[in-house]
């Protein structure tokens, strides 16, 4: 069996990959050890630079349809509600920022309609294969698999979760912390007394057992449940132990609790990989970065690996070129999954509120090698940025953006004669923007800017477009 890049692994990271190789005509397989998808609802929270990635990627109409917004928290104290507790403050969107807030969706759902979408592209998900060994050479990666078989590849991608068999077996350490020792209950269940308009928190009770927060979960029939339990504990995931803790940190009786469909435990942890990249190997997703749930940024920094790393194996296997673009995975991707960890430690320990960074809209690729910023005296949007949304000479720029394409803006500016694999978008001064050149990339940023076209031409002869 052989394919130019094989993912190990169909969660969230896996399957967005596999879809912006498939939209780039790349030949690629997705395998999964388990014999079918994620069933939890762990990672629920989508924000909304994300959002922007999956309008690009052609599900968002989809996740907005299968999820809801976060609820208010109704805070509980012997069977009365006595306050409430927003989780973040509420924003508006805006023309260049149509996302506003987190949209609330079970994981189990955000992967069944990423796999959905990647089938309609004619990409592949086979199930019931596990990763255990691989071997490089300088032509390729030969992934061994515990059925005796083994996958060629021109390039691997791990995208196999935390405790990652690929990342093991290329040796690369991880550095982190434990952000918490007390060990936490999350699960998915039928619960019956409880309405299902608020996020219903029940504080400690100061008896040594922690917090007990029952949300539900939008455009389904299910209530998260999430329990943490003191230093040391053993947690009983079975519906017998579920009731148990619901019952003694709530006014519900046990058979409130009527079904237990998927239930985990964890301990938060903060872990980054040593590095992302070994030879044609790549590291994405939880294989190479652990998060705290905290502020809802480990799914989201992993869709957006993937986004990075999708269009530039797509340049070097369909477009010709150079393969050194590769290494400017680790290089821009790194430094952004080490902020987000820190980030979510922080949201963990109440030191941060979830706000404008958890959004996740200001993160950029400023200081990367791919980055071309030509003018003197920049405005406010710079060369490495997120490109904004918003309206140019009657285009939103959203749906110029969309598709797996560089896209030019002359705002204000004349435009040269550019290739047709290059998209045009020209217009008056516009204010995200102010005035000048703007050459996005396929993953939304800015990766060049002027004031006129001189070097225009040479920056995008990088990347094959003349």
């Amino acid at each position: 069996m052989s394919t130019d890049v094989l993912i190990v692994g169909a969660g969230p990271t896996g399957l967005a990959l596999g879809i912006d190789l498939a939209r780039r005509g790349v030949d690629a397989l997705v395998v999964e050890r388990a014999g079918e998808l994620f069933p939890g609802s762990r990672g629920k929270g989508i924000q909304p630079r994300t959002m922007e990635v999956f309008d690009d990627l052609g599900v968002l109409d989809a996740i907005h349809a299968a999820g809801g917004g976060y609820p208010v928290g109704m805070i509980w104290q012997d069977g009365q509600r006595v306050g409430e507790h927003r989780m973040f403050d509420p924003v508006e969107p805006t023309e260049d920022s149509p996302y506003d807030e987190p949209w609330m969706v079970p994981q189990w759902r955000t992967q069944r309609i990423l796999f959905d979408r990647l089938e309609e592209l004619g990409g592949k998900v086979a199930f019931g294969l596990e990763a255990v060994g691989l071997d490089q050479d300088e032509d390729g990666v030969t992934v061994r698999l515990a059925t005796g078989g083994s996958v060629r590849a021109r390039y691997a991608v791990a995208a196999d979760g935390g405790r990652s068999a690929v990342r093991r077996a290329l040796g690369i350490g991880m550095t982190g912390e434990t952000v918490d020792p007390k060990p936490t209950l999350v699960a998915d269940a039928r619960i019956t007394g409880l309405d299902r308009d608020n996020w219903h928190i029940f504080p400690p009770r100061g008896d040594g057992d922690g917090f007990l927060a029952v949300c539900p979960l939008a455009g389904t029939d299910d209530f998260q449940v999430t329990a943490q339990f003191p230093e040391g504990s053993s947690v009983d995931l079975s519906l017998e132990g579920v009731r148990k803790v619901v019952a003694a940190r709530s006014h519900l009786a046990p058979e409130d609790v009527t079904e237990v469909r998927w239930a985990s435990d964890f301990r938060p942890r903060a872990a980054l990989a040593d590095r992302f990249r070994d030879g044609r190997v790549f590291l994405a997703g939880d294989a190479a970065h652990i998060h705290s749930p905290a502020g809802g940024q480990g799914l989201n920094t992993s869709v957006q690996d993937a986004y990075n790393l999708g269009w530039k194996l797509g340049a070097v296997l369909r477009g010709g070129v150079d393969e050194a673009l590769l290494e400017t995975y680790e290089e821009e991707r790194r430094p952004v999954a080490a902020d987000m960890l820190g980030l979510s430690t922080s949201v963990h320990r109440g030191e941060v509120r979830r706000g404008e960074a958890t959004r996740q809209l200001g993160l950029g690729y400023r200081e990367s090698s791919l980055t071309a910023e030509t003018r003197r005296a920049p405005a406010a949007l710079r060369a490495g940025d997120r490109a904004p949304d918003g309206t140019l000479g009657g285009v939103r720029l959203f749906d110029a953006f969309r598709g797996p394409h560089w896209t030019l803006l002359a705002v204000g500016v004349g435009a040269p004669e550019l290739p047709g694999s290059v998209g045009v978008v020209r217009g008056p001064a516009q204010e995200s923007y102010g005035t000048g050149l703007f050459l996005v990339r396929p993953d939304g940023y800015v990766g060049w800017a002027g004031s006129r076209e001189a070097g225009l031409m040479a920056y995008l002869g990088r990347f094959g477009l003349r």
